[in-house]
């Protein structure tokens, strides 16, 4: 096997290789489920991080990386019985072929919206179809919510943008901006009520804080951006900017204490200004 070009089945001999009882690697034997669930979304993060670098080179890697996730969870799924590799590509091949049938069927979904609208559809039957089989385990259960099955896990961000698409799908949304801007603007004057407030109520000012972000979000769901890609490419741009003004601390000769605020929203500027003037050349 260790001769054999590289293919998925060599990656699976090399997973049963390592979680061997026997012969396997220590630390990869003591994993399980939960313990390399940090290092799923490290991957995923470097998978992101060498995208948005335009390293191709490295996300090679780091696919490669993630991929090996995939391979682990489903040997212990193999080990414990649940599933394992062959059932986790028959549930995706199945899966993209029913959301799929203006491609694999002959639906006729012409546009982005009609299209988005049919896997919302095709998600809320597996939703429903996933109630219905644990109502007959348990009859007491209530209707699954729509809301039930989004990862606790995920960003907030992005778990924000997919609670309001999901509430969205069942009519539950504001249907024009200017609704979703004066949301955002109640949500900003009930911060500053907090804040101006006689006694300051940390608590009330945190529920409110988080009211205005979930508001943003709204927003940004409906000008059709992801808000997890616009706050990281904000990230990016204020620490590029803060760079700059870094390299003109240090010109100076003085340390950033021995700076005003003036000065240094005046070397902010300055770097705004050389920025625009090298995107105007490109």
């Amino acid at each position: 096997m260790l001769n054999e070009q590289a293919s998925i089945e060599k990656l699976r001999w090399i997973m049963t290789q390592l979680r061997d009882p026997t012969t396997g690697c220590p630390w990869d034997i003591k994993q399980d489920f939960a313990s390399i669930t940090s290092h799923t979304l490290e991957e995923a993060y470097e998978v992101v991080d060498a995208i948005e670098q335009g390293d191709f080179i490295e996300l090679e890697k780091e696919l490669g990386d993630l991929l090996f996730q995939v391979i682990f969870y489903s040997e212990l799924g193999k080990e414990q019985q649940h599933f394992d590799l062959d059932t986790v590509i028959a549930a995706i091949c199945e899966k993209l072929i029913r959301r799929h049938p203006h491609v694999f069927a002959q639906a006729s979904l012409q546009t982005d919206e009609e299209i988005k609208a049919n896997w919302e559809n095709e998600k809320a039957l597996e939703r429903e179809q996933k109630n219905q089989q644990q109502m007959g385990e348990n009859a007491v259960l209530d209707k699954l919510s729509i809301l039930a099955d989004i990862p606790k896990n995920l960003p907030a961000l992005s778990q924000s943008a997919k609670i309001q698409k999901r509430c969205s799908h069942v009519g539950f949304d504001w249907d024009n901006m200017p609704d979703v801007f004066a949301k955002i603007e109640e949500e900003v004057q009930e911060v500053k009520d907090e804040l101006e407030a006689d006694t300051l109520d940390k608590k009330a000012l945190a529920e409110e804080l988080g009211d205005l972000m979930f508001a943003v979000v709204n927003l940004c769901r409906h000008a059709k951006e992801d808000p997890e890609t616009l706050l990281r490419q904000a990230n990016k741009k204020f620490s590029k900017r803060f760079v700059g003004v870094e390299e003109q601390v240090n010109q100076s000769g003085k340390s950033f204490t021995e700076h005003d605020l003036a000065e240094l929203e005046s070397y902010w500027q300055q770097v705004k200004i050389q920025e625009k003037q090298v995107n105007s050349q490109k």
